[in-house]
C-alpha cells in the first residue's frame, strides 16, 4: 500500500509541471510490478518468450525504440488487452485464443503499443487534476471502488487512466498499429479481422468480449477508418506481407494446452 500511493504522489507532484519519459518508465514499473503481483499471468517460458518476440519485432521500430518494452499473457478468459505508460502490454488470454492467426495478435499488440508510443495515458494524467488523478488510480491499482476484480476482464490495471481512451485516442493508435505491423513485415489486415470477430461476438454473445467494449470504443466506424488506411498502401507491398507463421500455430496449440483459465477473483 506505501508504493501505491507513494506512486500517487509522484504522479500529483509531476502532472503540474509535466512527466518526462524517465518518470513515466518509473511509474509504469511501479505500476507494472504491483499489477503482476495481483492478476494471474502466464509463467510458461515457450509462450512469455513468443510473444516478447512478437512485441518486440513490432515495438523497436517505432519511434520509442529506446524503452525496455515488455509483454505479458494474462490468464484470464475475458477479452480484453491494455498497455501502461514507459511499455508495459498486457494481452488476456482470452484475446489471443480468439485470434485466427499471428496478423490478428500483431495487430492488438501494434495498437496497444500505439497508445504507449502516442503517450495517451500520459496526456490523459497531464490533463486531469492531480487529486482526481489519485482517486482514479487508487481505485483502479487497490480495487477499493471495485469489489469484484473480474468486472471489467483486466480492471487492476484495466480502467480508467490505463485503457479507457478516447474515440480520437483509439483511431491515433489503430493507426500506429497498421503502421507498426507493416513495419515489423506483418500484415495489418488482421487490424480489421480482429475487429469483425470481436463486434460478431459482441452480437451473439455480448458476456464474453464486454470487457474489451468497456475499454476499446469500437464500432463499424472504426473497422471502416483502419479499412481506409490500408488501402493507401500500394498492393504490392501489401501482397508481400506476412498473415501466419507455423510458430504462431505452435503458440497457439501450446497455449490451448494450459490448464483452463483461473475463475474471477472476489474480494
Amino acid at each position: 500500500m506505501k508504493r501505491i500511493f507513494a506512486s500517487l504522489a509522484i504522479v500529483i507532484s509531476t502532472t503540474a509541471c509535466g512527466i518526462s519519459q524517465q518518470q513515466e518508465v518509473e511509474m509504469g514499473t511501479d505500476y507494472a510490478r504491483q499489477i503482476n503481483a495481483q492478476l494471474p499471468i502466464v509463467s510458461d517460458p515457450e509462450l512469455n518468450r513468443y510473444v516478447n518476440v512478437l512485441g518486440d519485432a513490432i515495438a523497436r521500430l517505432t519511434s520509442r525504440a529506446d524503452l525496455d518494452w515488455r509483454f505479458f499473457i494474462v490468464d484470464s478468459r475475458e477479452v480484453n488487452a491494455f498497455a501502461v505508460p514507459g511499455g508495459f502490454i498486457y494481452v488476456n488470454r482470452g484475446l489471443i485464443e480468439r485470434t485466427d492467426n499471428m496478423s490478428e495478435l500483431a495487430g492488438v499488440l501494434g495498437h496497444e503499443v500505439g497508445h504507449v508510443v502516442r503517450r495517451h495515458s500520459i496526456e490523459q494524467m497531464e490533463k486531469a487534476q492531480g487529486a482526481n488523478i489519485g482517486v482514479t488510480l487508487a481505485c483502479v491499482l487497490t480495487s477499493i471502488c471495485n469489489s469484484d476484480i473480474a468486472q471489467a476482464g483486466i480492471n487492476i490495471a484495466g480502467g480508467a487512466v490505463f485503457a479507457r481512451f478516447s474515440r480520437q485516442d483509439e483511431l491515433e493508435a489503430d493507426q500506429e498499429a497498421v503502421n507498426n505491423t507493416v513495419r515489423a513485415g506483418i500484415t495489418p489486415r488482421g487490424i480489421v479481422t480482429m475487429f469483425q470477430t470481436l463486434i460478431a461476438e459482441r452480437r451473439s454473445r455480448p458476456g464474453g468480449v464486454e470487457a474489451w467494449f468497456a475499454t476499446h470504443p469500437l464500432e463499424e466506424d472504426r473497422i471502416q477508418a483502419a479499412q481506409a488506411m490500408i488501402s493507401r498502401i500500394p498492393a504490392g507491398t501489401l501482397s508481400s506481407l506476412n498473415t501466419n507463421t507455423s510458430n504462431y500455430n505452435s503458440f497457439k496449440s501450446r497455449l490451448r494446452s494450459l490448464p483452463p483459465s483461473p475463475a474471477p477473483r472476489r474480494q
